[in-house]
């Protein structure tokens, strides 16, 4: 029986679990990979400054994100394809975060649509939304958001194009998968994986088959999708979207100084230092050498969040003390989906707490609004 004690550990259970084009599909980059890597290596090199003979009774790592109380400055980042790592995967991962007591993003490319997420769940959820071609298809979607009493919109502003991610090219990623004899030899290796699959109806592309003209099957949603991407997104379209949503708006995909400037512009209540978990433009900076920029830049004029390559609470931990508000976790809770299912992403979420609740401790604050750069030795 495998103890788990760390992230890295579910991960090592999910690569065992879960058949292998989706498991790629969560723990890979684009092209090399380098942002990918860069993303947890730049977190390792930052060191922390240990403090002592200090009152460590009655820590609290509780904050607020976006207004909305969190038990932790995490947020669960939204995910294509998590029905795929675990069946009915978003509604798990949703249930994990609510007895947590942190904020689930579902994705647009779900496999559990908005409305199951909603009735499988007691407190709102947030809801990721992508800028497609078929702006009446998008209008509707936000219209679905707001029936289900998401507190949050998060727009991804940084998929205009899609990166050439390798390996799911080689994979030959479908959902379902095609049965074809390499894919069923390797999930024959992942019996769980398939009876739980057997004893669900949710392996399409929940929010968009059956909700488009058109697109009834994997065939049509296939052609689709490949047309929809819109590279004229732009800053007009956030008004457009805020307008019809008229709720909290964060933005996500921040790398530059500049960007950040022209989206704390816009009216938004955060966004997001992101660049897609090194799946967009490989050779990209890592999200933690780019956050203080952007925190430095507009840090005072709106909530700066980040994502990629949080692994651990002590990842956390220093997000938080270059100036991130709150902090996202994507592969992370996937691990612990694909390793256990709904007890894997408690799991996750209960590791990475326990981490930054002894890190904090160990840095001499007892309060996570309490961490600033001081309990840092080295920047990243």
């Amino acid at each position: 029986m495998t103890v788990v004690t760390t992230v890295e550990d579910l991960r090592q259970l999910a690569k065992r679990r879960v058949p292998r084009m989706f498991y790629d599909y969560c723990d890979a980059g684009s092209w090399t990979e380098s942002t990918y890597r860069a993303n947890e290596d730049d977190f390792r090199a930052i060191k922390l400054r240990q403090r002592i003979a200090v009152n460590l009774e009655q820590r609290s790592t509780a904050t607020t994100m976006v207004g909305v109380n969190v038990a932790m400055p995490v947020a669960l980042a939204p995910t294509g394809l998590t029905g795929m790592q675990h069946a009915n995967g978003e509604i798990l991962a949703a249930r994990a975060a609510e007895r947590f007591g942190v904020p689930f993003t579902l994705s647009t490319m779900s496999i559990c649509s908005i409305e199951d997420v909603a009735a499988n769940t007691t407190q709102p959820f947030w809801f990721q939304l992508y800028v497609m071609r078929d702006r009446d298809f998008i209008e509707r979607l936000i219209e679905r958001a707001k029936a289900a009493n998401c507190g949050a919109l998060m727009l991804t502003m940084d998929l205009q194009i899609l990166g050439q991610r390798h390996k799911d090219i080689r994979n030959g990623l479908s959902t379902p998968p095609k049965l074809t004899p390499r894919n069923i030899a390797n999930m024959m290796t992942k019996p769980r994986w398939c009876w739980a699959m057997l004893r669900t109806k949710r392996r399409q592309f929940g929010n968009i088959v059956g909700h488009v003209k058109g697109v009834e099957d994997m065939t049509s949603l296939a052609e689709w999708s490949h047309s929809q991407l819109d590279p004229r997104l732009n800053w007009k379209d956030v008004e457009w979207v805020k307008k019809r949503w008229g709720g909290k708006l964060i933005l996500k995909g921040v790398q530059d100084v500049e960007d950040a400037r022209l989206a704390a512009e816009t009216g938004a209540d955060a966004i997001i230092v992101s660049n897609h978990g090194g799946r967009q433009l490989d050779g990209a900076e890592s999200s933690i050498r780019a956050l203080p920029r952007v925190v430095d830049a507009v840090g005072s004029k709106i909530e700066v969040h980040m994502d990629g390559g949080v692994r651990s609470g002590q990842d956390v931990l220093k997000a938080v003390a270059y100036g991130a508000r709150g902090v996202y976790i994507g592969r992370a809770f996937n691990y612990g989906l694909g390793a256990m299912g709904e007890a894997g992403v408690l799991k996750a979420l209960q590791i990475i707490h326990r981490e930054l609740d002894l890190t904090m401790a160990f840095c001499g604050r007892t309060s996570i609004g309490a961490v600033d750069r001081s309990v840092l030795l080295s920047s990243a």
